[in-house]
């Protein structure tokens, strides 16, 4: 996960807003910072961090990208379940914790690379790959037979486990279209 020292980078040592964090999912020593650049519209941007004042542990950053209508998260995995159960208790049908602003959702990453190059982008401005990094774990057998398919196909290895999933995700869309 993401560390405090990182975040501090990312929003250049500038925080708008801090307080304890309300929820209990995260503990009693669980504590919010703010970044927001003033501006709601084009421009502008915004980022949060939740983590432990008394051991520094980061449980949650997001950055929200108000020109682009996009907000991204990233939840400590060890932490996420107690999340989701208290979200589930706190969501009504006049509050959704999943919506970043109104009509933006947060999409939810799962690799501090991810992450960052998102948050480095928004805050400076720049283009940035809006597909979300997805962890693969594969033995050494499965890698070495992908490998090989990639050199076949003359692509890289990112593209081709990018080509299997794609495939696999449209082939399930299309199941669950047909039944």
């Amino acid at each position: 996960m993401i560390i405090l020292k990182r975040w501090m980078e990312l929003v250049n040592y500038r925080i708008t807003e801090g307080s304890d964090y309300g929820w209990n999912c995260y503990g009693n020593d669980a504590y919010s910072l703010s970044f927001w650049n003033g501006i709601h519209g084009d421009g502008g941007f915004s980022s949060n961090i939740i983590f432990d004042t008394k051991n520094q542990k980061v449980y949650e950053v997001d950055v929200c990208d108000y020109t682009n209508d996009r907000a991204y998260r990233l939840i400590d995995p060890e932490y996420a379940n107690a999340y989701r159960k208290e979200s589930s208790e706190r969501s009504t049908e006049f509050f959704d914790v999943e919506e970043a602003w109104e009509g933006v959702r947060y999409v939810t990453l799962e690799i501090d690379e991810d992450f960052i190059a998102k948050a480095d982008a928004i805050m400076n401005g720049n283009e940035y790959d809006t597909r979300v990094m997805v962890p693969v774990d594969l033995d050494d057998d499965t890698l070495m037979k992908l490998f090989t398919i990639a050199h076949e196909q003359d692509i890289t290895l990112n593209q081709l486990v990018e080509n299997i999933l794609t495939e696999l995700i449209s082939s399930t869309k299309k199941l669950q279209e047909d039944d």
